[in-house]
């Protein structure tokens, strides 16, 4: 029987990169993403790899709309075996002009609904003595940077999150870990490129060398297939024993 993974914010991004790697090893594949043709995205990776597969397009804020994904996925595979909590957003501001609604949604969607779709699915783990929890953290998880104050509390947290659910699940069959990644080429860091292109009257190629990787001894962007690799990794039995970490894929930033 195949396992079932469910993926938030798969429809796009790092999360859609994953799917497909968990796609191409035979999961069912539960999708999730707020993007208009997210059903369409879901159906054409299934489609490819001849999987079964849920589309949810839950809002990562609504607490009601977690548990329902959660019950309409249980209801067709039976359990989910592999939860990776990989939604997110990003806001970049001084913490005098932060804005107080966008640090509710970062810590919302990047925080707060890792707990509520982890909790949504520890009581079936626990049953069936088997889980794997993989939470999509950052560097910013590890180190700070300037001006992003709700993305680094939120990451953090997640840090946090994910060595109280290790401790937790040991006794049945759960483990819980972290994966930290450095700069990834995405819709989201596009937006990033072209804010900072403004913000300081550079060209995208000194942006991209100067402030996105500056910090990273490997100076290029981490590829989306590094993070699904380590992801499919800790869904393994060979990780059986690995609970608690945070893995950085960095290109070295939080060596120094």
């Amino acid at each position: 029987m195949s396992k079932t993974v469910l993926i938030t914010g798969s429809t796009s991004g790092i999360g859609l990169g994953i799917a497909k790697a968990y796609a191409a090893q035979g999961y069912n594949i539960v999708f999730n993403g707020l993007e208009p043709d997210g059903a369409a995205i879901a159906q054409r990776v299934a489609d490819e790899f001849k999987i079964q597969h849920v589309f949810s397009p839950a809002n990562m804020l609504d607490v009601k709309a977690i548990q329902e994904m959660v019950q309409t996925a249980t209801s067709k595979f039976g359990c989910i075996d592999v939860l990776i909590n990989n939604a997110g957003i990003q806001f970049v501001a001084p913490i005098e002009e932060f804005p107080e609604a966008k640090w509710d949604a970062i810590i919302g969607i990047n925080l707060s609904a890792a707990f509520h779709t982890s909790k949504a699915v520890w009581a079936a783990m626990k049953q069936q003595q088997f889980g794997r929890i993989i939470n999509i953290s950052s560097a910013h998880g590890l180190v700070a940077s300037e001006f992003k104050s709700a993305y680094v509390a939120a990451k953090h947290g997640i840090i946090g999150l994910t060595k109280v659910l290790a401790l937790e699940g040991a006794s049945f069959g759960i483990t819980a870990n972290a994966i930290c990644p450095g700069y990834v080429h995405t819709p989201i860091i596009d937006k990033q490129i072209d804010d900072q292109m403004k913000a300081h009257n550079m060209t995208k190629e000194q942006v991209v060398k100067e402030v996105m990787l500056g910090k990273q001894a490997i100076k290029e962007f981490i590829p989306i297939e590094a993070i699904a690799g380590a992801a499919l990794y800790f869904s393994s039995d060979s990780a059986a024993q690995i609970t608690g970490i945070s893995f950085p894929i960095d290109g070295g930033w939080t060596a120094e």
